[in-house]
């Protein structure tokens, strides 16, 4: 991803970019524990992403600080709606029994 396209990002789509590369680096870093990662660049590649655009956020005039609590926000509401959808399916799976 070029600092280009990040910088004609709008800050919410930044947060949510931010948020998409932080998860896709989890993930690589788990292949490369289970030695099934192909591309090791990939680590590097998705490091230097995630920097750009938290320097992108930077320049938008968003501190450090304000940056990790929009993503913990973020990653709380995710959570949320994770545990609300594996609520309403146990009591899908009631109302069939």
């Amino acid at each position: 991803m070029k600092i280009a396209e990040i910088r004609q990002m709008k800050p919410t789509e930044l947060h949510s970019e931010l948020d998409r590369l932080r998860r896709h680096l989890f993930d690589l870093r788990s292949q490369a524990v289970t030695e099934k990662l192909e591309d090791p660049s990939l680590l590097t590649k998705t490091k230097r992403d995630i920097a750009r655009v938290l320097t992108a956020l930077h320049e938008k005039g968003e501190s450090e600080s304000q940056i990790e609590q929009l993503q913990i926000h973020l990653e709380s509401v995710a959570a949320r709606q994770k545990n609300t959808g594996k609520a309403k399916a146990a009591k899908k799976q009631e109302k069939a029994q």
